[in-house]
């Protein structure tokens, strides 16, 4: 198979689709593999370590989707990149459709196979290849939410571990996923009172096992998640509806009634959002008050971390990606159910239902669309 890996070119993405690791074990198996010229450089690896490890180094993104039968990228295709997919092309990225609908459509009218990094899914619902970018943007969640607590940075100017003889700051999780579990670990590593909220009863008597009594366990409702976010320093949303559009479960009133220079961090954003008074913001502009309240919803947040993010990415998608580039995405989708779960378009057809269900469109689940292929 020859499989394409383009520059990404949304704001400040400095993540490339894979490593130079990576590329060496498709050529191993005969697959041949082209890499735009200076795709790496954002994570520290040069056209030379992969030219090394076997790829062809190509000038242009256009090359890139005209040859390549799969392309494995970082995040969703942007607008100026659709005039280049092409039909029964297999992209394998990040695409959280359930909050782009006008992607939604494009992915379908091209009839381009679009597998979904975020829906791969195990027996167990686990998410293999989103859990390693939660775990990094969970911790970036508190480097984030401690930096714009700072005075200078417009914050309440709380330190959030304190110090002997001050209280520390209040971190409000919403969510106990890899996203809140790994916020958790930052927040009460740098000694923070943290209180974390979950739908889940057995999700919270684990959080309260893991982490020994020093994080707080709250089961989420509309009445706990206003109390706890009245007196909060610092709020992260953590919440997901695999492959759909995040509830705003912190409603704009409740926002109101934060303190004045409290920060949120809503890194469900990609997915819509689960505060209503946040948008999609950039690396290079962060952060709006609103309601004297700072937000931070970067859409890319394990991007500022490129190299890391990059390497930990590619641990876990590589296994995939192999298995499409030697079997076939039929026979491997057939194969690997979690990979199955993973498409979200197959010839024109939208075999994801919670992306169907949020844009009240027509789902086909992907055993019909795969006989009527």
């Amino acid at each position: 198979m020859i499989i394409g890996v383009p520059v990404e070119i949304k704001n400040f993405e400095n993540r490339v689709g894979i490593t130079a690791a990576g590329v060496n074990a498709l050529k191993e198996y005969g697959h041949q593999v082209l890499v735009q010229k200076g795709a790496g450089l954002g994570s520290g690896i040069t056209d030379e370590e992969y030219r090394k490890a076997g790829a062809e180094i190509v000038s242009s993104a256009g090359e890139i989707y005209e040859r390549a039968e799969m392309i494995i990228k970082i995040k969703e295709p942007l607008p100026q990149e659709y005039d280049y997919l092409k039909r029964e092309q297999i992209i394998f990225t990040y695409l959280h459709l359930a909050a782009d609908e006008d992607l939604t459509r494009m992915l379908l009218e091209k009839e381009v196979t679009a597998i979904a990094y975020e829906t791969v899914q195990l027996k167990d619902g686990s998410l293999p290849l989103l859990i390693p970018m939660s775990e990094v943007a969970g911790r970036l969640s508190i480097q984030a939410g401690a930096y714009f607590l700072e005075k200078p940075q417009g914050g309440s100017g709380v330190l959030l571990g304190g110090v002997p003889g001050v209280k520390p700051a209040k971190v409000v999780i919403l969510g106990g996923g890899s996203v809140g579990i790994n916020a958790a670990r930052m927040a009460v590593g740098l000694g923070a009172e943290v209180t974390i909220l979950d739908i889940s009863v057995p999700r919270l008597r684990y959080l309260d096992e893991i982490f020994n009594s020093r994080a707080k366990t709250l089961m989420s409702n509309k009445y706990n998640i206003a109390e706890e976010t009245a007196d909060a320093d610092l709020v992260i949303g953590a919440v997901l509806i695999p492959g759909g559009r995040t509830p705003a479960l912190i409603t704009e009133e409740m926002v109101k009634n934060m303190k004045e220079g409290s920060v949120i961090v809503d890194v469900a954003i990609d997915q819509g959002g689960c505060v209503e008074t946040t948008y999609p913001t950039t690396h290079d502009n962060p952060v709006f008050i609103k309601h004297g309240v700072i937000h931070y919803s970067v859409s890319n947040m394990p991007g500022a971390v490129a190299r890391t993010s990059t390497f930990a990415l590619t641990n876990a998608t590589l296994p995939y990606v192999m298995e499409l580039a030697n079997k076939g995405l039929e026979r491997a989708v057939e194969e690997n159910r979690a990979l199955y779960a993973g498409v979200n378009t197959y010839h024109g057809k939208l075999t994801c239902k919670p992306v169907a269900e949020a844009f009240n469109m027509e789902y086909t689940s992907l055993e019909d669309a795969l006989k009527g292929q």
